[in-house]
């Protein structure tokens, strides 16, 4: 590993009902690149604390709260239940945005799309997010083109569909940061080749 100055830090945001593998899919990905070598840190940012308690029961606790928040390079963005509520929290967006426009790159995986939208980061972008909640990200992005896609790259905003579809965006991300053969390589050290026993559904 390379022991120069990281050329990218990456905030992941964690709240209450987010959904476990939005953030820990991704969180992978950027951690198994830095193990190979890959000049970055990751770290999570918790709203509107360390403790979180997760859409589907997991508990964790982020390295950092919202005022005691790093610079970011990249914010990440995952989706869940909790979503719905802080779509309307001003106080959590007036945060977010700021977080947001101090970054290079504003990302999302599922319904984290909705509260780039709320930061006004998503008009008249191509964007993305889960196949059961393209209405609700419609409805908080009227001026966004929204795609049925694994992920959507637009500039600097990079969104993705549900869950597992953040591990595609991360990989991407990867790629195109620290080049495709750190990205091959993290691929391959996490034998990452989705081929479901059940198919791939139309």
């Amino acid at each position: 590993m390379s022991d120069a100055a990281p050329r990218a830090s990456i905030a992941v945001v964690v709240f209450d009902g987010v959904e476990e593998l939005d953030f820990v899919g991704p969180w992978e990905v950027f951690s198994v690149a830095k193990q190979l070598g890959a000049p970055l840190e990751v770290f999570t940012v918790g709203w509107p604390g360390t403790s979180i308690n997760c859409a589907k029961g997991l508990k964790i606790i982020a390295d950092y709260d919202f005022a005691g928040k790093p610079r970011a390079d990249v914010v990440l963005v995952p989706g869940g239940k909790g979503t719905r509520q802080l779509a309307e929290d001003d106080s959590f967006n007036t945060e977010l945005r700021a977080y947001l426009a101090q970054a290079k790159w504003q990302t999302s995986v599922c319904t984290g799309a909705a509260l780039l939208a709320r930061a006004g980061f998503l008009e008249g972008r191509r964007a993305t997010t889960n196949r059961g909640a393209l209405d609700f990200l419609r409805a908080h992005a009227p001026h966004t083109y929204i795609l049925d896609q694994r992920y959507v790259h637009d500039g600097n905003v990079v969104t993705s569909a549900g869950v597992s579809a953040g591990i595609d965006m991360a990989l991407w991300l990867v790629g195109h940061l620290f080049g495709e053969d750190t990205a091959h390589s993290t691929q391959n050290h996490m034998e990452y080749f989705p081929e479901p026993p059940y198919g791939t559904p139309a």
